[in-house]
């Protein structure tokens, strides 16, 4: 089985052989054996190409989920044989942790002993780059995430969003702000590869009425866009939990009435999932299930 699915991906013989470290010989013949027991072809093979038969296709479609999921459950029985021991990193964007993380490491740590959690900040500029090149495990970001190699799970947080503006700003005096606010003032463009649709999310491009919003500062992490703000180079709206972790003298929350909420979910590597991503998934979820998250 492990012979045909390879063939099927490289659809090359030599590739498969130097894949599975076997010889072409043993290729050929452990797929004969399995054309045997099936009763049909599998691939139709000549000297220039290897394609699979509509028999090799439907078998290809049914074996290769079962066959992955076979893969797992290994990797689980290794892993929790040794206690999901070792190191699980959390990303995290900006003030995204929230109230609940800190319950959420706990309750998982006290399950799971054996493993270090370590949490590191990503940028507003490439909020997937560290979950791709492996830097973190897991990660804490707004949404939306349509990634398609990346799984989006639980929503551990949902808040509303302030305008964030220097505390001399006009809007500063005032008691609420609307969406359409934005168009009135420079914003924040971000400086990285942010997929579009992820930034539009965060500071959209043009208002509920249609005015344009001008996004002519570019900041690549939060830190930075707050520190422009402060010194009156834009506005920025933001979830009301960078209230508290950018508390600046010198910057002014102001409610938005018509924002939609910010919610924040742990999203990973789908083909990088292992037993220690869903124990602490698990964990989550407990938590979720006997606390009420913070809006």
């Amino acid at each position: 089985m492990e012979v045909f699915l390879a063939l099927a991906d490289e659809l090359h013989f030599g590739r498969t052989a130097e894949r599975l470290r076997l010889s072409q010989a043993a290729v050929s013949q452990t797929l004969r054996k399995l054309e045997r027991r099936i009763g049909a072809p599998l691939f139709e093979r000549t000297s220039r190409r290897v394609v699979p038969t509509p028999v090799g296709k439907q078998l290809h479609d049914d074996l290769a989920p079962a066959w992955a999921a076979v893969g797992r459950a290994e990797a689980d029985a290794v892993a929790y044989a040794r206690g999901v021991a070792g190191t699980l990193t959390i990303g995290f964007l900006g003030a995204s942790q929230g109230e609940l993380t800190p319950r959420v490491i706990a309750a998982f740590r006290s399950g799971h002993p054996g493993t270090e959690v370590r949490m590191r900040e990503v940028h507003l500029g490439d909020p997937f780059g560290a979950l791709r090149d492996g830097t973190v495990d897991l990660l804490l970001t707004r949404l939306p995430v349509a990634e398609p190699d990346l799984t989006v799970g639980p929503v551990v947080l949902s808040e509303p969003r302030m305008l964030a503006v220097a505390s001399d700003h006009p809007f500063a005096r005032r008691d609420s702000v609307r969406m359409d606010d934005l168009a009135r003032d420079v914003s924040f463009s971000a400086r990285g590869p942010a997929p579009s649709y992820w930034w539009d999310a965060q500071i959209p491009p043009v208002t509920p009425s249609g005015l344009a919003v001008r996004r002519e500062r570019p900041a690549e992490t939060l830190q930075e866009m707050m520190t422009l703000v402060a010194s009156g180079e834009g506005i920025a709206p933001v979830p009301r939990s960078v209230c508290c972790a950018y508390a600046y003298e010198a910057v002014a929350y102001v409610p938005i009435e018509d924002a939609p909420p910010s919610d924040v979910a742990l999203v990973w590597r789908t083909a990088a999932e292992t037993a220690r991503i869903r124990a602490f998934l698990d964990a989550t979820l407990e938590t979720l299930r006997t606390t009420t998250p913070a809006h």
